[in-house]
């Protein structure tokens, strides 16, 4: 198909983008289009649409990586000029097929469900045996956490047998901002990114002590990074106390965390967690060879 540029630009300094010849898709028959699996060159040649490739050639090498790629590394694989291949990735990031890290590499994002299903499934089934043992230890709930939008999500919990316990459900949703788990994954964040996802909710608070400014909010991660930790002192419940340490190396921006009633979970008892929470953690890396 042909690439239009605008006047004067080029990969570098203007828009390349792919359009259809309008001319040549007033001529596809829609109700006889030939079989994309079984389809001749010349077929594909007629129906195939350019800039959908790219994107599938893009989302498959982010898929088939065994770490996370940089713009240099996408570029190159799929041969693509550098500023139409950060065209391309920006506009993915924006709905969530794509995530960038802290680094400034590219991870597959939450909203490509189909593509990180079998990873987040593969992560849950590594980390409930870790979950169930950090239960037993604590005595409270455990959970697996995942950046879903402007939220983290709970995908798996291990829940506490206490009587009175602190528990969410999984598939269940709770802030970024005031919950241990969204600021163990928000750390490992872009200040941008972090502030873009911050843009898109409303900071109410949930009790006295949630931090309601973005300013607020990173001085909280700022100090989550120096120690390696994340808590929530009463922020998301009134009588709730949550640790939570991120999961690195993985294609998911993750968290795992302890909660439990503040009443008995104290914040020093949340700190020794956090040691358990950290080695837990080291050992959900994927080896070198995953």
């Amino acid at each position: 198909m042909p690439r239009k540029r605008r006047p004067g630009g080029d990969d570098t300094h203007g828009q390349v983008d792919d359009i259809d010849d309008e001319h040549a898709v007033a001529k596809i028959d829609i109700n006889n289009a030939p079989d994309p699996a079984t389809a001749t060159p010349a077929q594909a040649k007629k129906y195939l649409n350019r800039s959908v490739e790219r994107v599938v050639s893009m989302l498959n090498e982010l898929q088939e990586a065994t770490v996370p790629m940089s713009l240099v590394d996408i570029h190159r694989a799929i041969d693509m000029p550098k500023a139409t291949a950060f065209r391309y990735l920006w506009t993915l990031q924006k709905h969530r097929y794509v995530e960038r890290n802290a680094d400034g590499l590219y991870v597959l994002g939450l909203g490509f469900v189909g593509m990180q299903s079998r990873d987040l499934d593969v992560l849950k089934e590594r980390a409930r045996p870790w979950l169930e043992r950090l239960r037993d230890d604590t005595g409270e709930t455990t959970n697996l956490g995942v950046l879903d939008g402007n939220s983290v999500r709970y995908v798996e919990v291990s829940e506490s047998i206490r009587t009175v316990r602190m528990s969410s459900p999984p598939g269940s949703r709770d802030p970024l901002y005031c919950t241990a788990l969204g600021k163990a994954i928000a750390a490992q964040l872009p200040e941008s990114q972090v502030r873009e996802l911050l843009a898109q909710v409303e900071m109410t608070p949930r009790t006295a002590r949630t931090v309601t400014t973005v300013d607020g909010y990173l001085a909280q991660l700022a100090t989550v990074r120096a120690r390696g930790f994340a808590i929530d002192d009463g922020e998301n419940e009134e009588d709730g106390r949550c640790v939570a340490v991120a999961l690195l190396g993985t294609r998911l921006p993750a968290a795992l965390s302890v909660s439990g009633p503040a009443s008995r979970f104290s914040t020093r008892e949340a700190a020794a967690v956090a040691k358990s929470l950290i080695d837990v953690a080291e050992r959900l890396q994927p080896a070198p060879h995953e």
